[in-house]
């Protein structure tokens, strides 16, 4: 058990997490202004897409590994901004309690999986991010390795956000053959996992097709049918609507997938036996969420002023309008939501 921290520890650590989670903020919006990685990458989809499994865990003796070579994690990835500052994910007492730790018993050891040359957190991802608010070079960690597969290679300097998005794309076109089903058709998405959620659309529309036509639909048949009747009609609705200009850096097969999620929740919302039509989803879509990026990045910015879980906020809480339309999918473009606790920090 670990003592528990001095009232000047807590309110020190209290200061220091109020800074990280405005520094967050900001590291957020000017990385969605240029385009370049904002979160953290998932441990399981790298492995996925390189096709590796995850070895067995080991414990051998610790060593200290470069905080800045720490680019993902285990379960914790949503949580954390690419340079591990807190996001409104983040347990505020938690992330104060960790840090206020380091008066007294310090810390243990974290956890990581090493990919190449970069690291992924299994167990300690707020140890992390305290350590790098607090401007720490290194951190004490049990250090597992995942063999990579030859030729691949990974340094500090590998664009990963690339690197799985190509290897996401490879892996989309070998699945469905659409270069050479539908050469005029244009597949490209911004973030690693999408290529997954569109084979699993094409997966869903050739179940409802064998159902409708009452036969096994071969899945070249089905891929042709999902493109041309699902996919193409919400993305010509797309054009139509000049909606993707409002989405700087993204592509119109980004659009469709946070569409198809915007139709299912109208569909449900609304209790509707079929979802509704292309040019209805995408009208409601753009009403939603079609603001200028300058109007979304202040909005974003007013709500920042308040410190997370803070009770102390900057401005009332009754001077903000409180919204209850559905996240935007800039904010997040994941489906998890909650993810298994490490067991004390």
């Amino acid at each position: 058990m670990y003592a528990e921290p001095s009232g000047y520890a807590r309110a020190a650590a209290s200061v220091k997490f109020d800074e990280a989670s405005r520094r967050a903020f900001f590291e957020r919006i000017l990385r969605k202004l240029s385009g370049r990685e904002e979160t953290l990458l998932p441990f399981d989809e790298v492995l996925s897409l390189i096709g590796v499994t995850s070895p067995q865990r080991t414990k051998q003796k610790p060593e200290n590994i470069p905080l800045d070579k720490i680019v993902g994690s285990v379960g914790r990835y949503q949580d954390f901004t690419r340079t591990f500052l807190p996001t409104e994910n983040v347990s505020r007492e938690r992330w104060v309690r960790v840090a206020s730790l380091l008066e007294g018993p310090g810390w243990p050891p974290i956890e990581v999986y090493k990919v190449g040359d970069v690291y992924f957190v299994i167990d300690g991802n707020h140890r992390v991010s305290v350590a790098r608010a607090l401007g720490l070079k290194d951190i004490e960690a049990y250090v597992t390795e995942v063999q990579l597969p030859p030729g691949v290679k990974i340094t500090a300097d590998t664009d990963l956000k690339k690197l799985l998005l190509a290897l996401g794309r490879a892996q989309f076109l070998e699945k469905t053959h659409l270069d050479e089903l539908r050469p005029d058709v244009h597949i490209e998405v911004t973030e690693p996992g999408l290529y997954n959620e569109l084979l699993e659309h094409i997966d869903v529309h050739r179940y409802y097709l064998g159902l409708e036509k009452g036969r096994y639909i071969p899945y070249e048949e089905a891929v042709k049918s999902f493109i041309d009747n699902v996919y193409l009609p919400i993305v010509e609705e797309i054009r139509k609507s000049g909606i993707l200009k409002h989405f700087p850096g993204r592509t119109e097969t980004d659009l469709y997938l946070w569409i198809a999620r915007h139709r299912e929740k109208l569909r449900r919302k609304y209790g509707m036996s079929a979802p509704p039509s292309p040019k209805t989803t995408v009208s409601s879509f753009a009403d939603e969420h079609g603001t200028p990026a300058l109007q979304r990045v202040f909005k974003q910015m007013k709500q920042a002023l308040l410190p997370q879980n803070s009770g102390n906020a900057l401005i009332p809480k009754e001077v903000l309008t409180p919204s209850t339309k559905e996240s935007s999918p800039e904010e997040s473009s994941a489906t998890e939501s909650s993810a298994k606790e490490e067991p004390d920090t």
